[in-house]
C-alpha cells in the first residue's frame, strides 16, 4: 500500500473529519485496513503472496520502480512505490507493516524475521566505529550479548545504566567516561526483562537532547516487547525508534518468529535501507501470520492482563512465596511515577522468587510440578508459560550483573495467557504444594 493511499484512509476514517465520520479503532481497523479485495479476486483476506519477484508492465516502469527503490530519485508526488522483488517489498509486507503503524501511531514500520534482526538492523544502521551507545540493564539476554561481545568488536562502545540509576548518576557516568560528545543512540527495554523495572522514556529524551549535536541527533530507541502495541506507546514519550519481537504479544500463538522496527518516515527509510542489504524482513508467509494474529491482539491481551491482576494477587498472599514483581503491585514511589506517566495497562507478565533456600532447588521444583502451564521460554502467547530466567533466557549474563539487577536463583517468570484464570491459579497453587 502506498504512502499516499495511507495518508488518505488515515485522514478519511482514523479521525473524525469534515463529515463527521466516527473514529475507528485499531482493532476494527486490524480486519481490513491497506487491502482491496477487488485487487485479489474479490477475497475476503489478503492472499500469501508466495512469490520471489514481480512482473513489470514495461521496461520503463521497471526502471522507474528501481530508481525510487536503490534512492536514485525522489518518487512522484502522485507515484506508488511498485512491486519489484520480495527481498525490498512484497504485499504481505506492506500490508502488515501499515496495520502494526495504527497501535504507536507511527508514520512507517518495517518488520523482520525475528525481534532480534531489527534490534541488531537499528544498531547497526545508527551506530559507527567511536559511537557511544547508552544502554538500559537488564535487557534480554540475546540483546545484551550483542551489545557487550559483538558491537564492541567493532569501535563502538558501551554505557550502562539501570533503574536505579538517578538521571544525574548517568550524565556523571557519561562524562566520566570522556565520550559524552559521541552518544549516538539511547537503548532501552521496559519495563526490564524478567523483573519488570521501569526505565523513565521522558528522562531517556533529555539525555538525548543533552548529547545530541548540530550535526547530528542522538536517538531514543525503545525495545516495547514486554508491554505489546497495547499497554505502553513509546513514541508518545519522546522515543524515536520502537522495537518489538513480533513473536511475543503480535504473533500470539507461539508459531512464527518476527520483529517489528517503527518511527518516522526519515528513520524507517535508513532501517528499511540497510533492511534489504542485511536480507532479514520477513517472508509473505509470516507477514500473513501476523495479519491473522492482529486481528484478536487486542481481545488476548485484555484477556491476559486481567488473569495476570488475578494471578499476582494470589501469589503477593501466598506464604511461600517472596517478592513479586509485578506492575500493578509497584512499591517503589518513583517507579510508580513512571507506570503513572508511561504505561497504559499492567501487562501480563510476573515474575516472583520462591520463598526458601537461595538456590534454584525450590524454584526447579515448583517448575518440574506444572500440568497446565508449560515449562518453556517466551512469553506473550495464548497458552501460560513458566521458566527460569537465571539459567535459562539469562544465562549468558555474567553471575556478578544477574545479581545486581535482582534475577536470582529463586526467580521464576510467567507469562500468562488467555486460559481460565481460576484453572492458572489452581496449577500454581499445587505446584508450590511442593516445594
Amino acid at each position: 500500500m502506498s504512502n499516499q493511499r495511507t495518508d488518505y484512509f488515515r485522514a478519511n476514517f482514523v479521525k473524525k473529519n469534515s463529515m463527521n465520520k466516527p473514529q475507528l479503532h485499531p482493532e476494527s481497523l486490524m480486519m481490513s485496513y491497506g487491502y482491496k479485495p477487488e485487487l485479489s479476486e474479490g477475497s475476503l483476506k489478503c492472499p500469501i503472496f508466495q512469490t520471489s519477484t514481480f512482473v513489470f508492465k514495461t521496461a520503463e516502469e521497471g526502471k522507474a520502480f528501481f530508481e525510487v527503490a536503490y534512492g536514485l530519485r525522489e518518487k512522484g508526488e502522485t507515484e506508488e512505490l511498485g512491486l519489484i522483488y520480495s527481498r525490498l517489498n512484497n504485499p504481505d509486507l506492506e500490508i502488515l507493516e501499515n496495520r502494526l503503524t495504527l497501535w504507536d501511531k507511527a508514520e512507517d514500520c518495517a518488520v523482520f524475521e525475528s525481534g532480534m534482526s531489527a534490534i541488531t538492523t537499528v544498531l547497526m544502521e545508527f551506530l559507527s566505529p567511536g559511537d557511544v551507545l547508552l544502554y538500559s540493564q537488564p535487557v534480554y539476554g540475546g540483546t545484551s550479548h550483542f551489545i557487550e561481545q559483538i558491537i564492541t568488536r567493532f569501535g563502538i562502545k558501551v554505557i550502562s545504566f539501570d533503574a536505579k540509576d538517578a538521571e544525574q548518576d548517568i550524565i556523571d557516568r557519561v562524562e566520566k567516561s570522556g565520550f559524552g560528545n559521541k552518544v549516538n543512540m539511547v537503548y532501552i527495554e521496559t519495563p526490564a526483562n524478567p523483573t519488570n523495572q521501569l526505565i523513565d522514556m521522558v528522562m531517556c529524551k533529555r539525555l538525548a537532547n543533552r548529547y545530541s549535536t548540530e550535526e547530528r541527533q542522538t536517538l531514543v530507541a525503545v525495545d516495547n516487547t514486554y508491554m505489546g502495541p497495547l499497554w505502553q506507546h513509546p513514541l508518545k514519550h519522546g522515543a524515536d525508534l520502537v522495537l518489538y519481537s513480533a513473536t511475543k504479544y503480535i504473533g500470539g500463538h507461539s508459531d512464527v518468529i518476527a520483529g517489528a522496527c517503527l518511527g518516522s518516515k526519515e528513520l524507517m527509510a535508513r532501517v528499511k535501507g540497510m533492511r534489504t542489504f542485511l536480507g532479514n524482513m520477513a517472508g509473505p508467509w509470516t507477514g500473513w501470520l501476523l495479519m491473522r494474529s492482529l486481528e484478536t491482539l487486542k481481545a488476548r491481551m485484555n484477556v491476559q492482563e486481567k488473569n495476570a491482576q488475578n494471578v499476582a494477587e494470589f501469589l503477593i498472599n501466598h506464604p511461600k512465596v517472596g517478592e513479586v514483581f509485578y506492575l500493578g503491585n509497584i512499591k517503589d514511589e518513583n517507579q510508580q511515577r513512571i507506570f503513572d506517566q508511561q504505561c497504559e495497562g499492567t501487562g501480563a507478565m510476573v515474575s516472583f522468587e520462591i520463598k526458601a533456600d537461595k538456590t534454584e532447588k525450590g524454584a526447579f521444583k515448583f517448575l518440574n510440578s506444572l500440568k497446565l502451564m508449560k515449562l518453556a521460554v517466551s512469553l506473550g502467547s495464548t497458552e501460560s508459560l513458566a521458566e527460569h530466567p537465571a539459567s535459562m533466557t539469562h544465562a549468558g549474563v555474567s553471575p556478578e550483573d544477574r545479581e545486581k539487577y535482582g534475577i536470582s536463583p529463586q526467580l521464576i517468570r510467567l507469562s500468562i495467557g488467555v486460559e481460565h484464570q481460576d484453572d492458572i491459579i489452581w496449577d500454581i497453587e499445587q505446584a508450590l504444594e511442593n516445594v
